[in-house]
């Protein structure tokens, strides 16, 4: 099957666009919502005596949902390949919308007890299920409609409107917390973003049913090239496979973890380790995603030009560089007393079988629950072996003799008694406006490098696999990048934390991935003027 481009009006292409956007917009922020009231969710659906446990319970349920977008990829992907782009697209956000709405309307663990779990993840299932189908289908839909030398301009929009979801999920929080008071917030008030999204979705279906089919695929019908079995197909396609590998750990396993570094993972580390106030840390960050979404499009109008390559290289390569330096300073500008503190009268703990374990409910040993409540406080500490249980701060030995160690609530309230007597500063933090628009400009730079590798990403893909079984074969790859290598780094960068003490430490995981996506990208994304794959027998050559 040849490429085909039909010419539409400037008029349709901006319908196309917005009608696109939008709708990704609107399912990324049923998919996001979950993430920003994290807290909230915990308390309510997966209460635990270990606040650190109840957290990872979040990020878990945050992470099936990703994990099922494979899963959802398979499925949508078939569809669209076999029916066609617009109508497969409907039925994604459709999915997404009752599905978030449903999570609003869940009764708490308080009340319904351990189905409300359950349910819980039931629905983060689905969500994951409609995800998987609905960012293949739109970015298709819109490269299929644009103009080849304006593909990585119009489908940079749709790169855009994935940041849109999450900073529109931040502003709905923000706006309920300023409108409802905060008890009734903590109470119901939390169920109101869940359940605008049955709004969102009315919304998106006006929008989209305005929509014509693609006329790439409405060409394939007419020529009787609608592939038999799209899944299978995209793995005996002659050079598929290696298209395929590319996708996966050269585009999406590095494009995924920056983005969910620079906008999660910063979040998470401003209003847990670094104590920042959790309205200030999610205006900071929602902000500074609002700024960087014209950089998705500027790359993906940028590669039009240049090429998909180098963008996507070069932000792997800076972010390798500069991705420890920008955490590192928004850590001393959200909490300059804590870095200070940290340096003057380092923590250490010893003691025998000195393990923590963050899945456990209750830790076995002193040890262990000495260093729960340490992780809990966001504060690093080093271990030394020793045969009694020992905590000293800078050269003081805490009395441990009188330390509750059964009672967590009343231990926690007399680990920061004394680490506040040593200049720790472990009360909410507001730093001053400077402060703020120093982490901004960082947050803004992790979002330009996010920019840089994933602004051209869609056209790039579309670009990749041949029309037939394009909607498959660019879905399975980005989804399980996306699913399991970005969904999955919120937990596993928080069990990285958890074991090890360090707040930074989690970031690891980021740059590996990075790291080879970076070796990977070098060797094998297409270099060169952008190029539909019908224009080349192989669209890696060259």
């Amino acid at each position: 099957m040849s490429g085909h481009y039909e010419q539409i009006s400037a008029r349709d292409m901006r319908l196309v666009v917005a009608a696109s956007s939008a709708g990704t917009i609107f399912e990324w922020y049923d998919f996001f919502i979950y993430g920003t009231l994290a807290s909230i969710i915990g308390k309510t659906f997966f209460p635990a005596g270990n606040q650190t446990l109840q957290l990872l319970l979040v990020w878990a349920g945050f992470a099936i949902g990703f994990g099922f977008r494979p899963l959802g990829a398979i499925l949508f992907g078939f569809f669209g390949d076999k029916l066609g782009r617009k109508y497969t697209f409907l039925a994604t956000v459709t999915l997404m919308g009752i599905a978030t709405a449903g999570v609003g309307l869940i009764p708490s663990a308080e009340t319904i007890g351990m189905a409300a779990p359950f349910v819980i993840i039931a629905l983060r299932i689905l969500q994951g299920l409609a995800l998987g189908g609905e960012y293949g289908g739109a970015t298709i839909y819109v490269s299929e409609h644009a103009a080849p030398d304006r593909r990585g301009y119009h489908t940079g929009y749709i790169q855009a409107s994935v940041v849109g979801g999450f900073v529109l999920s931040v502003a709905v929080v923000l706006s309920t917390r300023f409108l409802i008071p905060p008890a009734a917030f903590e109470t119901w008030g939390w169920r109101v973003p869940f359940l605008l999204s049955l709004a969102l979705l009315a919304i998106s279906l006006w929008m989209r049913l305005k929509l014509n089919e693609s006329p790439v695929f409405r060409q394939m019908q007419e020529e009787g090239e609608i592939a038999g079995n799209p899944f299978v197909e995209s793995f005996t396609y002659p050079g598929n496979k290696k298209r395929i590998f590319i996708a996966l750990f050269g585009i999406t396993g590095g494009l995924t973890t920056i983005w969910y570094t620079a906008f999660f993972s910063s979040l998470s580390f401003l209003y847990g380790p670094m104590h920042m106030d959790t309205t200030t840390a999610q205006v900071v960050v929602g902000l500074a995603g609002l700024v960087s979404m014209p950089f998705f499009v500027l790359f993906g109008s940028m590669s039009d030009r240049v090429g998909r390559k180098k963008p996507i290289v070069w932000g792997y390569a800076l972010t390798l560089v500069l991705l420890f330096p920008a955490f590192w300073a928004m850590g001393s500008l959200a909490n300059p007393g804590l870095s200070a503190a940290a340096k003057a009268a380092p923590v250490a703990v010893s003691g025998p079988d000195c393990n923590y374990d963050p899945f456990a409910t209750t830790q076995k040993t002193r040890c262990g629950r000495l260093l729960e409540d340490l992780t809990a406080a966001g504060i690093p500490y080093r271990l030394a072996k020793a045969d009694a249980t020992g905590l000293f701060i800078g050269t003081v030995a805490a009395p441990l003799s009188d330390y509750s160690w059964n009672d967590p609530k009343a231990r926690r309230a007399q680990l920061a008694t004394w680490l506040e007597a040593a200049g720790y500063d472990l009360a909410p933090q507001s730093p001053p406006l400077a402060n703020l628009l120093g982490i901004g400009a960082l947050l803004v730079l992790l979002g330009a490098l996010s920019g840089a590798t994933y602004g051209s990403v869609a056209a790039l893909l579309a670009e990749m696999f041949p029309a037939h079984v394009r909607y498959s074969s660019m879905s399975i790859p980005y989804h399980i990048g996306a699913g399991y290598f970005g969904g999955f780094l919120p937990l596993i960068a928080g069990y990285i934390v958890a074991r090890s003490g360090d707040a930074y430490a989690g970031l690891w995981y980021t740059w590996v991935f990075v790291a080879i996506a970076f070796a990977v990208g070098v060797w094998g994304i297409p270099s060169g003027p952008p190029r539909d794959f019908s224009d080349e027998e192989d669209a890696l050559a060259g």
